[in-house]
């Protein structure tokens, strides 16, 4: 099939009459100055699908649940606490229900793939399910039900802290060792393999789940896909590792591991500029979740520093409390605007801030999850289509177009989505959300 765009944002910048031919969910062909064929969807302005690095799909449904202070200080490990309440009462119908309605939202919001960081393994009371693969196929089932593109990456969890302390029992779902893992991981391989286009990686939890011998023998197993790690995130982390080792986070872990392009270290928000510059000389892509970052107190990510060392970054929605391409990268800028007390510092200079965050983050997320971004042959067929006719923003083109839809207009401005070639989005809504909705309410009520 074919689509017909007035305007396309392509990888060497705007065209006009760009003609995409699609094919077995990839892009077949690009051509710019022509007229459109018989045939073909005919839209305004075109953009690339971003991938989302970094999804919990189970903290979806707890959404404004953890917005009350208690008796004492609130910070992520009191949050923690609350989502470990709430993740023991996920039964297999339930992710499922909740991961497809947040998948067709990601896709209303203009994410067309996902790397699901999956650690809700076994059951209620920690034991693994006969399949042992059972949430991981409902994760998979969800994201073929919505149409998004998958990176499904198992979470590797078996400590509570720094060097192999014990878990918590709030932890339980989440735990394995390396065999069973190895098990999990072949297991979720063979489901993905019904799924075009979908892959697998793998995730290390953190420096905190998982010792040194067993992030060897993670690393062993992915081979080159993908590896997402959560990092540096929290204070208290670093005071931990300090306590632990003497070392940093991510100072123990670049001089041990050979970090490289396959790699997302999530969050990093703690580094030192020796850190924040090694970790950018690595090739890995720095996996930033702004709007939970900022929903959990975490702290600011070093993003001018990283960009400057020629840092790759790629953005997630993380908890998934709100879900928003313009909302996660404006909320990445103005936390910068914040720290720096400057504007536009996360552009190329005298360019556009839009541009550059979108840029920035189709090219480091499409590392991160594995795959290629951007409007160009081979790439997956995922395009964005911006609604030029919005009263508000119809005078507006190009670059301040990109302006607008990041710090003005948010989602009301994407209009259609296709991933792997199939418009799954018309007039702002994924054309099954009633039935996903309803599904959605259902397991919500069961929950309560």
């Amino acid at each position: 099939m074919g689509v017909h765009l007035r305007r396309a944002l392509l990888p060497e910048g705007w065209a006009s009459d760009v003609r995409l031919d699609f094919s077995e969910g990839l892009i077949a062909s690009v051509a710019t100055g022509q007229p459109p064929q018989d045939g073909d969807a005919r839209e305004a302005v075109g953009v690339p699908g971003m991938a989302n690095v970094h999804s919990h799909a189970f903290q979806r449904a707890m959404a404004g649940l953890a917005e009350q202070r208690g008796p004492s200080t609130d910070t992520f490990w009191t949050w923690r606490e609350t989502m470990y309440r709430f993740a023991l009462a996920m039964g297999p119908a339930e992710t499922e229900a909740v991961a497809a309605l947040l998948y067709a939202e990601m896709l209303e919001a203009g994410f067309t793939s996902v790397g699901e960081f999956h650690y809700l393994h076994h059951a209620p009371d920690g034991t693994p399910y006969h399949n042992i693969a059972e949430l991981a196929d409902r994760i998979v089932a969800a994201a073929a039900t919505s149409g998004i593109g998958l990176t499904l990456l198992p979470v590797f969890y078996a400590h509570g802290n720094f060097g192999g302390a014990a878990p918590s029992a709030g932890q339980r779902r989440f735990l394995n060792d390396i065999p069973r893992f190895a098990r999990l991981l072949d297991s979720s391989r063979l489901s993905v393999s019904f799924l075009p286009g979908a892959r697998v990686g793998l995730a290390p939890h953190s420096l905190r789940a998982a010792t040194e011998a067993e992030l060897s023998d993670l690393i062993a197993l992915a081979g080159d896909a993908p590896i997402h790690m959560h990092i540096a995130e929290q204070v208290r982390e670093i005071d931990d590792s300090l306590a632990w080792c003497g070392e940093r986070p991510v100072t123990w872990l670049l001089r041990r591991f050979p970090v490289g392009a396959n790699w997302c270290l999530i969050h990093a928000t703690h580094m030192t500029p020796d850190e924040t510059i090694g970790l950018a000389r690595t090739g890995a892509v720095a996996g930033l979740c702004p709007i939970t970052e900022g929903n959990l107190g975490d702290g600011i990510f070093p993003a001018r520093l990283f960009r400057n060392a020629g840092g790759a970054f790629g953005v997630g929605s993380d908890s998934n409390v709100q879900i928003g391409v313009a909302a996660e990268l404006r909320q990445l800028e103005y936390a910068q605007r914040l720290s720096h007390r400057e504007r536009n510092v996360v552009a190329e200079s005298g360019g556009s801030t839009g541009r550059s965050l979108l840029d920035s983050a189709v090219a480091g997320g499409a590392q991160a999850l594995g795959g290629q971004g951007g409007l160009r042959v081979g790439a997956p067929a995922d395009l964005v289509t911006l609604d030029s006719n919005n009263p508000l923003y119809a005078h507006l083109s190009d670059d301040r177009l990109l302006d607008a839809w990041v710090f003005s207009a948010g989602n009301a401005l994407v209009d259609g989505v296709w991933a792997r070639g199939v418009k799954r989005v018309e007039n702002g809504r994924h054309r099954d959300r009633p039935a996903l909705a309803a599904r959605f309410a259902a397991a919500m009520a069961r929950l309560a």
